[in-house]
């Protein structure tokens, strides 16, 4: 996907994350991430989205510290304003990344073709990840474009999965296949001693997980379980269990 994509999904999510929090109430629950209410939640998301423009109005040469979780939780705005606060930010990020030169240099955490591309891909799924923990609180399930999510898995299995500090253990050993049927995208990874190996493309592998994007985008970001009716995973588990446990996305 291009930058410019990037940020229309960003803008999209964010709009559809705030609806859904009014939604929902900021009393409620918000199950994937127990034992957050929507106001945690907008607060971590709120926070984040001013984090990240930091990054392109400061251009650190390293990655901004920030608080402790506890200490986000407690900031932001009072709850009368805290939706309003939440869409200021989340504005004020896509206009930043929208008029952005692309040729800024600023610090990153994973590869990408350039500082640009990196943050608005990242906040584009960060987003769109807490968007759907958002609609959890009212039931509900979203789909994202089919594009989109393979394009989330993908930052999640080349991206993430490949970070030093995701290390499932050494009995993880095994191979995974994860296949989107609906645009054709495939993935395979390997743990290996602890060590996590992955390419696009297929492989060999004890399990396979399979579905159409969405629903893998998902099931392997931990926001769905067995619950996700149109994902498929047969084989052994066990490699893909470790992997799950480990890769798991965590402010800090």
């Amino acid at each position: 996907m291009e930058i410019a994509e990037h940020v229309d999904e960003l803008r999209r999510q964010g709009d559809l994350l705030a609806d859904a929090a009014e939604r929902a109430g900021i009393d409620a629950s918000v199950p994937p991430c127990a034992p957050w209410q929507v106001r945690d939640l907008l607060r971590h998301t709120g926070y984040v989205h001013r984090w990240a423009a930091r990054h392109l109005t400061e251009r650190p040469d390293t990655v901004l510290d920030g608080p402790q979780e506890a200490e986000i939780l407690r900031g932001g705005a009072a709850d009368p304003e805290l939706l309003a606060w939440f869409r200021d930010g989340h504005a004020k990020l896509v206009t930043t990344l929208a008029t952005a030169d692309p040729a800024l240099e600023c610090a990153t955490f994973m590869a990408a073709p350039s500082a640009l591309a990196f943050w608005a891909r990242r906040q584009a799924h960060e987003t769109a990840i807490h968007r759907a923990d958002a609609e959890s609180a009212s039931g509900i399930v979203p789909d994202y474009a089919p594009d989109f999510a393979a394009d989330g898995v993908d930052e999640l299995i080349m991206g993430f999965g490949q970070r030093r500090k995701y290390r499932p253990g050494t009995s993880a050993d095994g191979g995974v296949q994860v296949l989107a049927t609906d645009t054709g995208d495939a993935w395979h990874l390997d743990v290996d001693q602890g060590r996590i190996q992955a390419h696009r493309g297929p492989g060999p592998g004890g399990c396979t997980v399979s579905g159409p994007a969405s629903g893998v985008y998902l099931f392997l970001w931990n926001r769905s379980g067995d619950a996700q009716a149109d994902v498929t995973v047969t084989g052994d588990r066990g490699c893909l269990t470790a992997w799950q446990s480990s890769v798991r996305v965590r402010w800090g």
